[in-house]
């Protein structure tokens, strides 16, 4: 077994990579490694899922796994990640898990966990988990008989609770705003377009019928043609899309032209500079943000602080430096104020809060940030490690940084989720941009061919 948790918890191929046994090993190990931090009462979890249909099998699976090890269950069905990390922290829980593998194709799946409060878990009680896993040690615990087996509850008006909270962030009423929102066919079908009417927007909603085996097919966050289409034949004033587990938020104009994470965090950070709400008036994003970002911020007096790719990094800076506002380009935004976790339909409800109070649309508002050109290429590879740090590898990429020099950059990393190796080129213009990525793609095929 290789390293269990990525980036955003375990994830790989439901039945295969991510079985019914892991699951309920992870599950009794994180119930006993919580159990064994605090002695004075039986663990409480919080247990939710998206629409895939392995969600079911592995939901099953983790909740045997939390009682046999004496912890209590709160079922709450299929909601977003970030509200269960928001009905963790209500429940006064000490573990959340979320079945998700977020904007994965379907036959993927996940866990992710929670601690009390619903933050992401620390490091150490993570690779204490992993361990215990690894070891085979969920075997050598006395487990729990008569009275000392968990139980398990189902919470059926979550996501009443979730919407209310949301709805109740938002600074400005979004009466006049005509939004279609694509929900992936995921976790966002029931919540995002009642908390968007709720708050006062016209709502078309779009890929919101799942059937457990169409979440994130040709829809969603990462594929947002058809929201684009659906915005222009509405006359919508925007789209907003979000991913499987609703946990990221990109938006389309009227016109449909995309308006991604970088755009959206630039729209917040000054809507809450203008309220006086941005901490030490900084934004914190990762090294993936587009150089246009960091020089709209700079223009208008606010810091940027960047970390490393990964929603956990962004969150550990904003916890540490007690700030209010990050993200990711792929509109994974954060806003601790109101939210643990990055959260598609609190973002969306910000967003256009913004347009109602300014008037403005989404376009202008967009503007702000003018991008450089930016080339992605995730590259399969057989091993992630090896693509990334070959020889050649590095030095196609030291020869392409001398060329780009000031007038741009070059990113490279293995994924913490899937086994690809993005390579990320910002330049002067697209062709620049792809003739350099794509030499550096050519050069990490041939260190570590895909499978």
């Amino acid at each position: 077994m290789g390293r269990l948790f990525g980036t955003d918890g375990v994830r790989g191929r439901a039945n295969a990579d991510l079985t019914p046994e892991l699951a309920l090993a992870v599950a009794v190990a994180a119930a006993h490694t919580l159990a064994e931090t605090d002695k004075s009462h039986p663990p409480l979890a919080v247990v939710g899922r998206d629409t895939r249909a392995s969600g079911e099998m592995l939901e099953a699976a983790v909740v045997a796994g939390l009682t046999s090890a004496g912890a209590n269950v709160v079922r709450v069905g299929v909601l977003p990640t970030p509200a269960v990390a928001f009905l963790t922290a209500e429940a006064k829980a000490d573990l959340g898990v979320m079945l998700s593998a977020s904007h994965n194709p379907m036959p993927d799946n996940g866990i992710k966990l929670f601690a009390a409060g619903g933050h992401k878990l620390p490091d150490e009680i993570e690779m204490r988990i992993e361990e215990a896993v690894k070891a085979n040690a969920t075997t050598a615990w006395k487990r729990p008989i008569g009275a000392g087996v968990g139980r398990v509850h189902d919470l059926l008006d979550g996501a009443d609770h979730y919407v209310q909270h949301l709805v109740g962030t938002v600074p400005h009423r979004l009466d006049g705003i005509k939004v279609v929102v694509d929900c992936a066919n995921g976790a966002a079908a029931d919540v995002a377009p009642v908390a968007y009417r709720e708050a006062g927007a016209e709502v078309v909603a779009i890929h919101a019928e799942p059937d457990g085996l169409n979440i994130n097919d040709e829809c969603g966050s990462n594929h947002i043609d058809a929201l684009r289409a659906a915005v222009v034949e509405h006359g919508a004033h925007l789209g907003i899309a979000h991913d499987g587990d609703a946990d990221r938020c990109v938006a389309v104009t009227a016109d449909g032209d995309e308006v991604d994470g970088d755009q959206v965090m630039a729209i917040l950070a000054l809507a809450m500079r203008d309220a006086g709400e941005l901490t030490q008036d900084t934004l914190v994003a990762t090294v993936m943000s587009n150089l246009g970002l960091r020089l709209a911020m700079s223009e208008h007096g606010i810091r940027l602080v960047e970390t490393k790719v990964g929603d956990r990094y962004v969150l550990e800076e904003l916890r540490a430096s007690g700030l209010a506002l990050g993200g990711e380009q792929s509109g994974h935004i954060v806003l601790p104020a109101y939210a643990t976790t990055g959260d598609g339909v609190l973002t969306g409800l910000h967003l256009m809060a913004r347009m109602a109070a300014t008037g403005t649309s989404l376009a202008e508002l967009a503007a702000v940030v003018t991008k450089l050109p930016q080339v992605l290429i995730n590259v399969p590879v057989g091993d992630r490690t090896v693509g990334a740090a070959a020889p050649a590898v590095r030095a196609e990429v030291e020869r392409a940084e001398a060329e780009l020099g000031e007038t741009g950059r070059v990113l490279l990393r293995p994924s913490g989720t899937e086994p690809l190796v993005r390579v990320m080129v910002e330049a002067a213009t697209e062709t620049t941009a792809r003739e350099v990525a794509e030499r550096i793609a050519e050069q990490v095929r041939t260190a570590s061919p895909a499978a």
